[in-house]
């Protein structure tokens, strides 16, 4: 195809809230939005936490409703999952959704929205644009400073039957409101912090070294990395380091907003056979797959390596370009290390004899068709084997 041929969306929320005390602003934009009867889609550490009753009486408090709680979310939300919460939805006659949480509560409360819009199964949507009705109306409230799922057209569920992660890419299930207040972050653990961190950053250098990458996608990459590797050890050092949260919160931002639109590569891919297969936290996989799937990219982006590096606060004055580009991958080992996030795969579990099965699913996988350099099915297990 000849680059005139070519053309690209940009897809975001239609308003997002940010910075110290956003959330407070809930009640209003539920009112904007019409909403009688609201659903809340949270997990039970969030309500442990004690920030799903404080969601609730601010709804209560400012608006006169009684929201609906459904907190079964599970940290990698199944089929059997937005089934459930579902059947919670239209029992109780909700009309517009509000997740709560990090990515998971936000995937779930889209898996809900697209099947009580469209019907059938969540496993029907997976694919590239598969739905054809609007969900209901969704506000996406971030706790964490990772996923961006609060404001993406990516819905990663469970296939339960096949211990596949799917990735529903949509456009209609990206939330009408996203609200990312570093308050409601302030709590996170610090290896969750940590997770949540990497997660962004490898959704900010995939998304820069895709085969569909803009200026405009390159733009937001490039911050987002810088600000990771500015602010991230602060965050995980001390979680009320609330300078720290913020500006993790425009970073992760910032990475979905380049990732949304410029898609991912082959650490997604791989990364969601982990979590698929032994129920693993997403941002740890990607963490540890990182540096190895860039090295394998590295040959076919080098300058935007060295790009990498130099947004990660190398010095790469009088280094050849492969040297560089090779100091991306020191920069990203050095800042997992940092953050505490395991070495190698084996220490989560991870096992020789799976690798092919997962390799080869990792080759279905949509987010692999951005990668920068195409995989052979050896290549991935080889890949896996490294990141042992």
């Amino acid at each position: 195809m000849a680059l005139a041929d070519q053309t690209f969306g940009f897809y975001i929320p239609t308003v997002t809230l940010m910075g110290i005390g956003a959330h407070k602003e809930l009640g209003e934009q539920i009112k904007s939005l019409g909403g009688k009867k609201p659903f809340i889609c949270t997990d039970k550490g969030i309500t442990q936490a004690g920030i799903t009753a404080r969601i609730v009486e601010l709804i209560e408090k400012d608006t006169g409703l009684q929201p609906v709680v459904f907190d079964e979310t599970h940290p990698n939300p199944t089929d059997k999952n937005v089934h459930d919460g579902l059947k919670v939805f239209k029992d109780n006659n909700c009309d517009m959704i509000i997740s709560l949480g990090g990515g998971s509560s936000h995937d779930n409360g889209k898996g809900i929205g697209i099947t009580a819009s469209n019907g059938g199964n969540i496993r029907d949507y997976e694919g590239i644009n598969k739905s054809s009705k609007p969900m209901p109306p969704f506000i996406a409230i971030n706790t964490t400073a990772g996923t961006a799922s609060e404001m993406t057209r990516f819905c990663i569920i469970t296939d339960t039957g096949r211990k596949v992660k799917m990735a529903i890419v949509d456009w209609r299930v990206t939330p009408n409101l996203a609200i990312n207040d570093p308050l409601l972050m302030a709590g996170m653990p610090p290896l969750l912090t940590a997770a949540t961190g990497m997660d962004a950053l490898t959704h900010a250098i995939e998304a820069y070294v895709s085969t569909i990458a803009t200026p405009v996608t390159d733009a937001c990459a490039l911050k987002a990395i810088d600000l990771i590797s500015k602010y991230l050890r602060a965050a995980v050092a001390y979680g009320q380091d609330m300078e720290a949260r913020d500006k993790m919160a425009y970073a992760e931002y910032l990475a979905g907003m380049a990732f949304n639109n410029a898609s991912l590569g082959h650490v997604h891919a791989m990364a969601h056979q982990l979590g698929g297969f032994y129920d693993l936290p997403h941002g740890v996989c990607n963490a540890i797959l990182l540096p190895h799937v860039e090295r394998f990219n590295m040959i076919a982006k080098m300058g935007r390596f060295a790009d990498i590096a130099k947004a990660m606060g190398e010095p790469l004055e009088g280094l050849s370009l492969r040297a560089a580009a090779e100091r991306a991958l020191d920069a990203i080992t050095t800042l997992s290390r940092d953050v505490g996030i395991p070495t190698g795969l084996k220490e989560l579990g991870v096992k020789e004899k799976d690798l092919r099965v997962m390799a080869e699913n990792a080759q279905k996988d949509a987010c692999g068709l951005t990668n920068p350099r195409c995989p052979k099915l050896d290549d991935v297990i080889e890949i896996y084997r490294s990141a042992l």
